[in-house]
């Protein structure tokens, strides 16, 4: 925490892995978790022994009783929008797991309260704090790619369906599979990486090849399928996404595929280019001259590192934001809804089996 800041207190809506990480990583940062809200008994009574926190079943009546300063959402999808708002309404800060809501509309109503609100809110998107990000926008700002025309953005698994009957792979609590769960990490750090371009058109093809076969091998154990388990969402997705002035992404998202598993972007300018993983440390420059003899050269980052990276560098900044007063420039609420907006158009495409246009009004 920065000197001269005083902690933030926080409450914690949605006690199950993600709502422990912001806890713990609060903790650490120096910031006080006072309160926490599950449906789960279970969670709670966990939670209350771990944080040394009250705990309620009903978010509202956290926000009511507690002298919070800022709220971190992690629930399933279906239900940030109650959550999120309910916060805003009351001046709290909030940092909302991606994706902003389980479907468009209730993001674009996140957002509208969000820009009426005396807080602010932002959305989780991690990846985008590490060394390897950090060093390529600097190089970006500065020039160095030359106008960016294009992204090659991959997420792909080759086995890794999160566990069937969790809600991630019930459409009702998640909006949808690969391209909600994982996708958005994918969409988000793409346009990032071109420092959020207006997104006009999608052309999508998405896919269900694993998720409900019987031989399904799953090495790593992700699946455990039961009888009574949902499975009515995507798990792979191909799009091609244009943007302002031509510019394009395409996009590769998987939860299952009989390839190598990758995270690898690659940036395409009209003065260099770059490889990188998502939320990796490693990062190449590709660039071509003339001295001496007309060539192509690539340049690995060696050296320097980030203190915090991935969940720990977000909360730090959310926090530190809230302790400040002032909003983080980043992850903000209206980037968000575009990703949702870009997802939105992933799925219209599929269906309709043409381009779409992307609504950012």
């Amino acid at each position: 925490m920065s000197d001269g800041l005083d902690p933030v207190r926080l409450g914690v809506v949605g006690l199950g892995f993600m709502g422990q990480t912001h806890a713990t990583n609060a903790v650490d940062l120096g910031h006080e978790v006072i309160a926490g809200t599950d449906v789960v008994a279970d969670s709670r009574d966990e939670f209350a022994r771990s944080y040394d926190a009250s705990t309620y079943e009903d978010a509202a009546a956290m926000y009511d009783s507690e002298p919070l300063d800022a709220v971190v959402v992690s629930t399933p999808n279906a239900f940030h929008e109650e959550a999120v708002v309910g916060a805003l309404e009351r001046g709290y800060d909030v940092l909302c797991e991606k994706p902003l809501a389980d479907g468009l509309a209730a993001a674009e109503r996140i957002a509208a309260a969000a820009r009426e609100a005396d807080g602010f809110c932002a959305v989780n998107f991690h990846n985008r704090i590490s060394t390897a990000a950090e060093v390529f926008r600097g190089y970006r700002d500065d020039g160095r790619f030359g106008d960016i025309t294009h992204v090659q953005a991959n997420y792909v698994r080759s086995r890794g369906i999160p566990g069937v009957g969790s809600w991630f792979t019930n459409e009702e609590l998640s909006g949808g599979g690969a391209v909600v769960d994982i996708g958005v990490h994918a969409i988000d750090f793409a346009l990032y990486l071109m420092d959020f371009p207006p997104v006009e058109e999608v052309f999508a093809v998405t896919r269900t090849e694993f998720g409900a076969r019987d031989d399904y091998a799953d090495p790593g154990d992700w699946y455990d399928a039961t009888e009574e388990a949902v499975f009515d969402v995507e798990d792979s997705a191909t799009a091609m996404i244009r943007c302002a002035d031509d510019r394009t992404i395409s996009l590769e998202v998987a939860w299952a595929a009989n390839q190598t598993e990758t995270q690898e972007f690659v940036v395409r300018g009209t003065d260099a280019g770059a490889r990188l993983d998502l939320g990796g440390e490693e990062l190449s420059l590709i660039e071509s001259g003339r001295q001496g003899t007309d060539h192509v050269m690539e340049s690995e980052l060696t050296d320097g590192s980030l203190d915090n990276t991935g969940w720990t560098g977000s909360d730090e900044r959310f926090l530190e934001a809230v302790a400040s007063g002032e909003p983080p420039e980043g992850n903000t609420v209206e980037r968000a809804l575009t990703v949702q907006r870009v997802m939105d158009a992933i799925y219209r495409s599929a269906e309709a089996g043409s381009c779409v246009s992307v609504d950012d009004e």
